[in-house]
């Protein structure tokens, strides 16, 4: 009985080995990380200036992007002043932008900052790796009129 309850615990542990091996090898980051990036980008801005700063955070493979992990940073207003995955949405008014269940996530990220110096944000969106609608949780933290943001996959 012992030998089979010691057969059992070792195979429960190559078990739980075998399956945290597979959620590291699938990278996403975690949320101390896109914390610790939303803070590092906001600490960027604040040395370096908003043209340096946003510049620096939409470099795709620069110091804010990392795995799935990236920065972006909107105006109060919704509009896109920094984006470290698409450099193509720089510019654009997002306000009204839903996402697959309807959600206006960057109107609602807004109204947030607005409210709340840092806070998190749910919603569903495309992640960059799988490429695939996947639920979405945003660390943002105001800096004057804008929002710096970085978010993580459930």
């Amino acid at each position: 009985m012992k030998l089979m309850k010691a057969g059992m615990v070792m195979m429960a542990m190559v078990a739980v080995t075998l399956s945290g091996g597979a959620v590291a090898a699938e990278g996403g980051a975690t949320a101390k990380e896109a914390e610790a990036m939303v803070k590092k980008g906001v600490a960027y801005i604040k040395a370096n200036g908003n043209d340096k700063g946003y510049a620096e955070i939409s470099t795709k493979g620069g110091q804010f992007s990392d795995r799935d992990l990236y920065l972006v940073v909107y105006g109060l207003d919704g509009k896109v002043l920094a984006h470290g995955a698409n450099q193509k949405m720089v510019g654009k008014d997002l306000i009204g932008l839903k996402d697959v269940d309807g959600k206006e996530f960057v109107r609602e990220r807004v109204e947030m900052a607005k409210a709340k110096n840092t806070f998190w944000q749910d919603y569903k969106f495309t992640n960059p790796e799988t490429k695939k609608v996947e639920p979405k949780s945003m660390y943002c933290e105001r800096l004057d009129v804008t929002v710096v943001c970085g978010g993580i996959y459930k």
